[in-house]
């Protein structure tokens, strides 16, 4: 592997370097990981920059806070595409790197001279990974995706929203945060097996491919049975007493009483103690079979207290529960802050936000401070001179020119 800057992030990925040619959510998500985990990552960006720079509402300065999420621990270089000279720079830039991740509609970066396979016969241990909609072949590859068309298309939208309602996205990106997670865990094994072999790899991930991974059991119960399961509401499939319930303050509960044993401990919490030895309710599967009879009767019994107090109440009986939280709530958790999931970015002129931080807690190691996203072409000018070795008068020239642009421009 290349060595990383001397002032890269510290981390398991130090020795990394990789050049990030994403922009938007699913791309930039994965790079981040990667910078997170310690990866030198450059971010080479059009004069215009990623979009999602401009994304309203929320803005900290000149940035889009939804920029600002996705883009901690990296180096910011803006090259002119269009130009054969930004071209060029790329491409020496990928030679310079372990990893390219891109995630361009397929053939997009091919015109450009800018593919894995000229690349890799100059540095074969390349691990070059692509994410996109479709992947790259099959009838849909040169269709445009977002991270919703991908959720509709995988069937995954209709099992989200009440039982008697209409399909309804996930509140979370899910499309895209997947393919992104799904694209680092590619990239790492391609790692592993270029160290090993000095061979490295074209990781293909598609958005949809990742989304129908993610139907997990839905997927195998609908293959086994032909059943074509509808939407979810707030509960599950299989579990009927694994599900939300509307508390006397109005806050939902949810319970995973998923054992005979949890079961009649719900039965005592609630003061439900003839429940257990009704006929339609003495194991799970009766219980399954009668469920729409069983929801009223343990929903008027969660009308009678708050949700605080049936909380504290089920804990007690050691009945997996928890309230559900609004965000305020969650980013106020003192579980969410013990654990260092809500980070402070700093910027250099005194700007400053909170985000939620990296779930990958590496027992021994100090996880550094949380660098903040960079301006629009805030490395150009460091990156060309440390990672290519180029003089500065080369820089300026480019520069002056408009090949490369720094955050003045």
């Amino acid at each position: 592997m290349t060595p990383a800057a001397p002032d890269a992030g510290r981390g398991p990925l130090a020795r990394l370097r990789v050049l990030d040619l994403t922009q938007f959510l699913a791309g930039p998500y994965a790079t981040q990981i990667l910078g997170d985990l310690g990866a030198e990552v450059i971010k080479v960006e059009s004069p215009e920059g990623d979009m999602t720079r401009r994304l309203p509402p929320h803005f900290v300065g000149r940035e889009s806070a939804y920029y600002l999420a996705s883009n901690r621990n990296k180096l910011s270089l803006v090259a002119d595409l269009k130009h054969p000279e930004g071209q060029q720079i790329v491409r020496e830039l990928a030679l310079a790197c372990d990893v390219v991740v891109e995630n361009f509609r397929p053939g997009v970066l091919s015109r450009l001279g800018l593919d894995y396979d000229s690349l890799a016969a100059e540095k074969p241990s390349l691990v070059w990974c692509s994410i996109s909609g479709f992947g790259q072949d099959g009838p849909y590859r040169d269709r445009p995706a977002y991270d919703m068309i991908v959720q509709a298309m995988s069937g995954g939208m209709s099992l989200t929203g009440e039982t008697d309602g209409p399909p309804v996205r996930s509140g979370l990106p899910v499309g895209d945060l997947a393919a992104g997670m799904y694209g680092v865990i590619g990239i790492l094994a391609a790692v592993e097996e270029s160290r090993s072999t000095g061979k490295g790899r074209f990781v293909d991930v598609a958005m949809l491919d990742c989304q129908v991974a993610m139907l997990s059991y839905q997927a195998a119960y609908h293959l086994a049975s032909g059943q074509v399961p509808g939407r979810q509401g707030r509960g599950h499939d299989s579990i009927p007493t694994y599900r939300a319930f509307t508390c006397g303050d109005g806050a939902d509960v949810v319970i995973t009483a998923n054992t005979e044993k949890m079961w009649r401990q719900l039965c005592d919490v609630l003061a439900l103690p003839d429940l257990p030895q009704d006929a339609r309710f003495l194991t799970n599967e009766a219980r399954y079979r009668n469920r729409q009879e069983l929801w009223p009767i343990l929903e008027q019994a969660f009308q009678g207290r708050a949700a605080a107090d049936w909380l504290d109440r089920l804990l007690a009986a050691e009945i997996p529960a928890a309230i559900v939280n609004t965000l305020e709530q969650s980013l106020s958790d003192p579980q969410v802050l013990h654990r260092g999931m809500v980070a402070t970015l700093d910027g250099p002129n005194g700007e400053r936000l909170r985000v939620a931080g990296n779930p990958i807690k590496l027992r021994g190691a100090e996880e550094p401070p949380a660098g903040y996203p960079p301006a629009l072409g805030q490395h150009s000018e460091q990156v060309l001179v440390d990672a290519l070795g180029w003089d500065r008068d080369r820089v300026a020239d480019l520069a002056r020119r408009g090949i490369i642009r720094g955050p003045a421009a």
